[in-house]
């Protein structure tokens, strides 16, 4: 079992040995005090390493300090794997209430409700677990790394800074569960999709033709001061220039005298091997006016900008040996400055370095409940999020070509589902029914398990265990290390017998899990499922294993939204007063939007339009009829009743943003009625 402590190293002394095996062994005493003495170094290390955080679970953090050689040791190990779990932390889920999934949501609707999510909120740590099997141990070997991620801006794309949301419900759910902000927004690991990287190589381009034209065309001398800086500036540089032909005595002395500079804008210097003036303190207008007089005035002289120390661009003016030196360092400079832009752009890839490890090896990836995870690494790592669900799945396909969910597998498996009996699918849940040896890594839980349970070991860097202390949940890598052994075991109860597999076999592929792949959900309420093959819904009606009862098809031209009732009436009460009225099955289902807001769907088209006319006639009437009338509880102030079909004309994309703006108005609005 691992242990952890804060102690510093210079203060652990070695324990003496209590362990009854050495009672046996002989008796020599240096041989002993090495034995002690590599054994305490090994603890000390050991506990050295996992000090820094607070889980007992072996787990890889990893920072920015960490980063390049954590990346090396991942890619060695997913070459190896058989399949890599992962799982994702945001600061958020919902931007706002109405852009929560709900019942009556449509397909497209669902999408771009999950395309919101990705697109607003940020991911500040990534878990990524590869899993081997080792034919020699009959065990699982799992990897978990845990990265802490965290976008800054370390190329300029634009000139916006990132934003994003945080959700205050997320946020204090992690800091629930000891998820360290400082080390987070201070060391954790920054990224450039794909998008990103594109755009900024683009823009290299284009300043760099940009910097080529610019040489290349002369300033017009449009005032006096301009002409009188312009000869300054040439007589300045015709007497360096004519300096460094003289004598060495001579040139001695100028340099002496430009060094003397009262204001230092000269400074004497080499570049490349040439001799060179510094500019400094001039203005950019000034120092295109140089450029100009050099390129005018003088064959032998070159005016080129490069980049300083400190990453600011200096101007030099450099003596040069002839016309195709000059043009030779020129093109150098240019060179130079194009590959140190590159290099930049590379450096700040950094995480989406592992997403193009993932997608490079072309493994079986395993998530649960993962689609909004998918959106987030697309959103993040590959680039914009598209507008239709279809070119998304496409885009993720491309890049995850095995892609499985163990929340689809533990739903629609009827092996599995007997095995879970009435638990909840919920990823810490299915890790308690499926994998209790493996939670608790205690002997005393293993007896109480199957023999026939799936075994793994956790391996950090050179330090492999079969047993620790249960980590911490909603901690990305453990839960990406939980999500692994759920996928592992419920591969065992499929009667995938790993002792027969073959490392080169794709697990993906294999024939009880095909019927699995690539399948998500789209939404969980009420488990439309899309094929990451197709982009489709699934042909079968697969709904959630745990819902009370099954839901009825949504026919939009039935529904009804309904706001503006008094606020303490319940969906119950609502349903029971339209059925007072035109019968105990007019209405299929309710869905309550917020507090003053439903949706109502009818069974029948028809009863859309009576329910229309009994809600004109109530409002017109103030007879003793209206008032006793069922309707007259949910009628009693002025209400808006919409019809749902009218919207459906109007694109998703238009209906989901007029739809959340009405929302925003109405709640605004305090007389009773918003303005459509």
């Amino acid at each position: 079992m691992f242990c952890f402590s804060s102690t510093p190293l210079s203060t652990l002394k070695p324990l003496k040995n209590k362990n009854p095996c050495d009672l046996h062994r002989p008796s020599k005493p240096n041989q002993t005090m090495r034995m002690r003495k590599h054994q305490w170094l090994r603890t000390a290390l050991s506990r050295a390493y996992y000090c820094t955080f607070s889980s007992s679970f072996p787990l890889k953090h990893v920072t920015q300090s960490n980063f390049e050689t954590a990346v090396a040791d991942l890619k060695t190990h997913l070459k190896a794997a058989d399949f890599v779990a992962i799982d994702l932390e945001m600061t958020g889920v919902t931007s706002a209430p109405w852009r929560e999934s709900l019942e009556f949501d449509r397909f497209d609707v669902k999408y771009l409700k999950v395309k919101d999510s990705a697109e607003k909120f940020a991911v500040v740590q990534l878990g990524v677990c590869p899993f081997r099997w080792d034919p020699l141990r009959l065990s699982f070997i799992a990897h978990p790394h845990n990265f802490f991620i965290f976008p800054r801006q370390e190329v300029p794309i634009d000139s916006s800074s990132y934003e994003f949301l945080c959700q205050t419900t997320s946020i204090d759910f992690l800091a629930k569960y000891h998820f360290d902000f400082n080390v987070c927004i201070r060391q954790g690991v920054s990224y450039l999709s794909r998008g990103q990287e594109d755009e900024a190589l683009r823009l290299l381009n284009l300043r760099y033709e940009n910097e080529l034209s610019e040489q290349a065309r002369d300033v017009p001398l449009v005032s006096i001061t301009d002409i009188l800086f312009s000869e300054r500036m040439k007589n300045r540089l015709r007497e360096w220039r004519d300096g460094l032909l003289k004598d060495t005595s001579g040139g001695s002395q100028l340099e002496g005298s430009f060094l003397n500079d009262s204001n230092q804008q000269f400074q004497n210097i080499f570049y490349k091997m040439r001799p060179a003036l510094s500019l400094n303190g001039f203005t950019s207008h000034q120092l295109r006016l140089i450029q100009s007089v050099t390129k005018k005035h003088f064959k032998d002289l070159a005016s080129v900008r490069v980049e300083g120390e400190s990453s600011c661009s200096q101007q030099l003016v450099v003596y040069t040996d002839s016309e195709s030196d000059r043009d030779l360092l020129k093109k150098e400079v240019m060179d130079d400055y194009r590959r140190q832009a590159e290099m930049k752009i590379k450096a700040a890839i950094g995480f989406r370095h592992v997403i193009d490890l993932l997608s490079s090896e072309k493994k079986l990836i395993v998530g649960h409940n993962c689609f909004l995870d998918l959106a987030h690494i697309h959103s993040k790592f590959l680039g914009p999020l598209p507008l239709e669900a279809e070119e998304f799945v496409y885009s993720v396909n491309k890049c995850f070509p095995y892609i499985i969910d163990t929340k689809i597998l533990l739903n629609t498996n009827n092996i599995l589902k007997q095995r879970m009996k009435k638990s909840k699918t919920s990823l810490s849940s299915a890790f308690l029914s499926l994998c209790p040896q493996i939670a608790f890594a205690s002997k005393e839980s293993c007896n109480l398990t199957f023999s026939s349970s799936v075994k793994v070991e956790v391996q950090v860097d050179d330090i492999r265990s079969s047993s620790w202390i249960s980590g911490v949940k909603h901690e990305a890598g453990y839960d990406a290390f939980m999500t692994g052994c759920v996928f592992a075991q419920a591969c065992n109860l499929l009667g995938i017998d790993f002792k027969l597999y073959s490392p080169s076999e794709n697990l993906a592929c294999n024939e009880r899990l095909q019927k699995h792949a690539n399948l998500l959900y789209l939404s969980w309420i009420n488990g439309d499922i899309i094929d990451l093959s197709t982009g489709h819904r699934t042909a079968e009606s697969l709904r959630c294993r745990d819902l009370k009862k099954s839901q009825t098809g949504i026919l939009f031209e039935n529904i009804v939204l309904i706001w503006g009732f008094p606020s303490k009436l319940k969906t119950a009460v609502i349903k029971d007063r339209i059925s007072k009225v035109f019968g105990p099955t007019s209405v299929t289902s309710i869905c309550r939007l917020d507090e003053t807001a439903v949706f109502v769907q009818f069974s029948k088209l028809k009863l859309v339009a009576d329910f229309l006319v009994v809600k004109e006639t109530l409002e017109r009437s103030n007879d003793a009829f209206s008032v006793l009338h069922p309707l007259s509880t949910i009628l009693e102030e002025e209400i808006l009743v919409l019809l749902v079909m009218k919207l459906i004309k109007i694109s998703a994309v238009h209906l989901h943003r007029n739809f959340s703006l009405q929302i925003r108005q109405r709640q605004l609005v305090s007389d009773g009625r918003p303005s459509w």
